[in-house]
């Protein structure tokens, strides 16, 4: 084997032996450093007005949250709790402080009933929370997203949205096709599948890394 031959094979088996690292601390340092949801609206409404069918209430504040908005005819929504349940829920509810919260219109307990039953078919439902009061109550959280979305006539939006710990809508402020994407379609099941997972995952992650900072302060 001549000279550059030799230094050919050094030189790819090098490549072959850096690249695997060098993606892995490209990747690390990512998550570690860079990658964080943009927030685009603060404050979004508390929904302790809303109740659960036991008539007990759930908080925004101190929980990354999934809000939806089903409406009250859940079988119009059916497909797009299916989407979420499959691609978000199921990978993520086990998550201390996750939740997800659909703000429901007084009168749809007993779709809910029906429709939780079909969810646990597919994960434990423990933490999908229905949650009801008026429409009018209902459109006052809607509207505090700040969103360029709307509700339809029953109250519900395909689009569902990523409220962080401290009532904060996150999103993204540079979306390669909208710009500014305040939530996503949940009845595109590539765009749960896609950016969506894509987004939770990055919040996720900054809790984690949030979480082991405060850790490692207290050990000190």
């Amino acid at each position: 084997m001549n000279t550059t031959a030799k230094i050919k094979k050094f030189v790819i088996l090098g490549i072959l032996f850096l690249l695997p690292i060098i993606a892995y601390l490209f990747f690390s340092s990512g998550i570690n450093h860079f990658a964080k949801l943009p927030i685009l609206t603060k404050n979004v409404l508390e929904i302790d007005q809303f109740k659960t069918e036991n008539g007990a209430s759930k908080l925004l504040k101190d929980h990354i949250t999934i809000l939806c908005f089903f409406g009250n005819n859940l079988e119009l929504s059916k497909a797009n709790a299916f989407n979420l349940a499959h691609k978000i829920y199921k990978k993520n509810y086990q998550f201390k402080d996750f939740q997800f919260v659909i703000l429901t219109p007084d009168g749809s307990q007993f779709q809910v009933k029906s429709l939780k039953e079909e969810l646990s078919e597919i994960e434990n439902a423990v933490n999908w929370n229905f949650v009801y009061s008026s429409p009018n109550e209902i459109e006052k959280v809607f509207n505090s997203l700040g969103s360029n979305y709307s509700l339809d006539a029953n109250m519900a939006s395909p689009y569902v949205f990523i409220i962080d710990k401290d009532r904060s809508l996150r999103g993204r402020d540079d979306d390669d096709d909208l710009g500014l994407l305040y939530g996503f379609d949940s009845s595109d099941y590539s765009e749960v599948n896609n950016k969506m997972s894509d987004d939770v995952r990055v919040i996720l992650a900054e809790y984690r890394l949030a979480l082991k900072k405060y850790n490692s302060k207290r050990e000190i």
